[in-house]
């Protein structure tokens, strides 16, 4: 191991507190932030960059397997939610 490796700075993140979800159960906030991202997305295809801060609180909030099952129904036309 080199004795001059600099250490690493690392910058932990989170998506501050929605009041409208006041449970501790996330599930619900997950899954509508994924739907509202990917719904911003598609009223704002020209500046998508304002739809970033529902795909923060999705990538936080919800576990991998279900974003990619979710992505594997969108792009199958088969995802029940409406976007």
């Amino acid at each position: 191991m080199p004795k001059n490796k600099e250490p690493v700075e690392i910058k932990l993140e989170t998506v501050q507190k929605d009041p409208r979800y006041k449970s501790q159960n996330q599930t619900r906030y997950c899954y509508e932030s994924y739907v509202d991202y990917y719904r911003c997305q598609k009223e704002h295809a020209d500046d998508k960059d304002q739809c970033n801060s529902f795909k923060k609180a999705f990538t936080v909030m919800c576990p991998n397997d279900w974003i990619s099952k979710w992505d594997d129904q969108r792009a199958a036309g088969t995802f029940a939610g409406r976007i």
